[in-house]
């Protein structure tokens, strides 16, 4: 569970603790017991297919279902082994670095008496600034589209992966009714077969044909059982690999959410503080001519010159108002980088979860056919 009700009911969460609950369940009974009556029927037309006078059917018996698990098996690996998150974990580090080229000291306006002597270097530098923040607004408007496509990508996968775990439900319910059917003829062997063939055996009149009967039924029956232990191995890998796809399907969408956080909430909250402080520098940049004018004015018109200076003063008190304070574009800004050092870390976990997760199927893979070939071995 992700303790996120919203997440939990996309990914079905709730849905795939029952659904594992009631495989695990299943695994534990006999699987006659677990089945639907049309799936008993199935198992049924399956065990009269069992010929203990043909010894192939039982190497025949569920291989093309267990064909498909290996197969299926690989897909899964394969798909772990293909999903590299690194080209989002490289977009949201571009993301990161432009950011950070923002310093928000650039956008806190000088004092009035710097403006009055520097006047030249002032309009120079509220330039260079509003172009450098429209070029880093451009940057970060392209990473927002790649993050989009990159956002859609990982939505695509995990309805990939819900069509696989609902392929893994299948071949788990196929197997149990093919080890249905081996129970059902296991059954009819220990309460006719062999009781019947024992009996004839032990008939005088019987020859040595029969007692051998009775050796080949037990042989059959040995085989079969073997067989149907190698059918619930492989069910119980289809159990193993219900929440390895889950968990691939979580850190999907956890990313996913992150990535939409990015783009529909942190970046433009971004950008309308950064439009508001470069407003403010160029009402200061305003301030200044009208500071300078009235400087002028002053020097030629002596008699106005208190009115003037009263006048210019008020209106340099009004518009030194700020909108908004600069230590809340710098939280913020800080808060922005922390949404995506969150989400880097969340990628990091991701990747480090599906290695582990490769691994454990690479190594059940192997478990799963040392043991195939330790049984065929004994064979």
């Amino acid at each position: 569970m992700t303790n996120n009700p919203v997440l939990d009911d996309l990914l079905g969460e709730k849905e795939t603790a029952a659904e594992l609950t009631t495989m695990e369940t299943q695994a534990q009974m006999r699987a006659v017991e677990a089945l639907a009556p049309d799936e008993l029927e199935k198992a049924k037309m399956l065990s009269e297919k069992l010929n203990e006078n043909e010894t192939d059917s039982v190497i025949e018996y569920g291989a093309a279902a267990q064909d498909k698990i290996s197969a299926f098996s690989q897909s899964v690996l394969d798909k772990v082994q293909s999903k590299d998150l690194g080209e989002v974990g490289g977009t949201l580090t571009d993301l990161m670095f432009n950011l950070k080229e923002a310093n928000p000291n650039e956008l806190v306006a000088d004092k009035p008496g710097a403006f009055g002597k520097l006047f030249g270097k002032v309009r120079k530098s509220i330039f260079e600034i509003t172009q450098k923040y429209q070029k880093i607004g451009a940057g970060i408007d392209k990473i927002s589209s790649k993050l989009s496509h990159e956002q859609a990508g990982l939505l695509e996968d995990n309805q990939m992966l819900s069509k696989l775990y609902d392929e893994n439900l299948n071949y788990f319910q196929a197997l149990t009714v093919y080890i249905a059917g081996a129970e059902l003829k296991l059954s009819a062997l220990e309460t006719t077969a062999l009781p019947k063939a024992r009996l004839a055996a032990q008939q005088p009149e019987e020859n040595a044909l029969a007692v051998q009967k009775v050796s080949d039924l037990e042989a059959y029956k040995n085989r079969l059982e073997k067989r149907a232990h190698d059918l619930r191995l492989a069910r119980q890998l289809t159990i193993q690999q219900a929440p390895q796809i889950r968990l691939i399907q979580n850190t999907n969408q956890e990313l996913a959410e992150k990535i939409q956080t990015s783009i529909n909430t942190a970046i433009p909250l971004w950008k309308n503080q950064v439009a508001i402080a470069l407003t403010l520098l160029r009402q200061r940049d305003a301030l200044t001519s009208q500071r300078i004018v009235s400087e002028t004015t002053n020097d030629l018109l002596k008699k106005n010159s208190e009115m003037l200076k009263t006048s210019t003063l008020e209106a340099a008190q009004e518009n030194e108002r700020g909108l908004i304070d600069i230590e809340t574009l710098k939280i913020t800004q800080q808060n922005l980088l922390t949404t995506i050092e969150e989400t880097m870390k969340i990628q990091a976990d991701g990747r480090l979860k599906r290695q582990q997760g490769e691994i454990e199927l690479v190594k059940m893979e192997a478990d799963i056919k040392e043991k195939l070939l330790a049984l065929s071995a004994k064979k």
